[in-house]
């Protein structure tokens, strides 16, 4: 299975309950989806994700800090006016002098489809590592900032 599939599994695990305790549980709810890691490829995902360990009122738990990969949705969600792609490049439109700190978040999140980025004042051009994946990538990013 490729790394954002299982990323996207990870997340979607600790989003449910019961409340998954401990990597161990991780691991088994991975399999139970035919999804097999070690547990050093588990706990890389889980860096990558930005999950953390919390005690809440029912115990110990794992949560996902951000929505989505590593990217900090929440303050950079309202900087994002819109994306466009032209199937090679996508181009993320943000508020004016905004375009720097998504790019940041952008370049911080490790998207393994993504090569890099380059900001201006309102536009942040993403180039895909490969060119026939910009309509994918923007796909991702819309539904990541609540575009789609």
């Amino acid at each position: 299975m490729q790394a954002d599939g299982r990323r996207d599994a990870i997340r979607e695990i600790l989003a449910q309950r019961p409340a998954v305790k401990n990597q161990e549980e991780l691991l088994r709810r991975l399999r139970t989806r035919g999804i097999r890691a070690s547990q050093a490829t588990l706990s890389r995902d889980m860096a990558l994700l930005g999950v953390r360990r919390a005690v809440g009122a029912d115990g110990p738990r794992y949560l996902v800090e951000t929505d989505g990969g590593t990217l900090p949705l929440d303050p950079v969600r309202r900087l994002v006016d819109g994306i466009d792609t032209n199937g090679a490049l996508v181009v993320v439109r943000t508020k004016s002098s905004a375009a720097g700190t998504v790019a940041r978040a952008l370049d911080e999140a490790n998207f393994t489809e993504v090569m890099g980025t380059l900001a201006g004042d309102d536009t942040v051009f993403v180039a895909p590592r490969r060119p026939q994946d910009g309509r994918r990538v923007a796909t991702k990013l819309r539904a990541l900032f609540g575009l789609d």
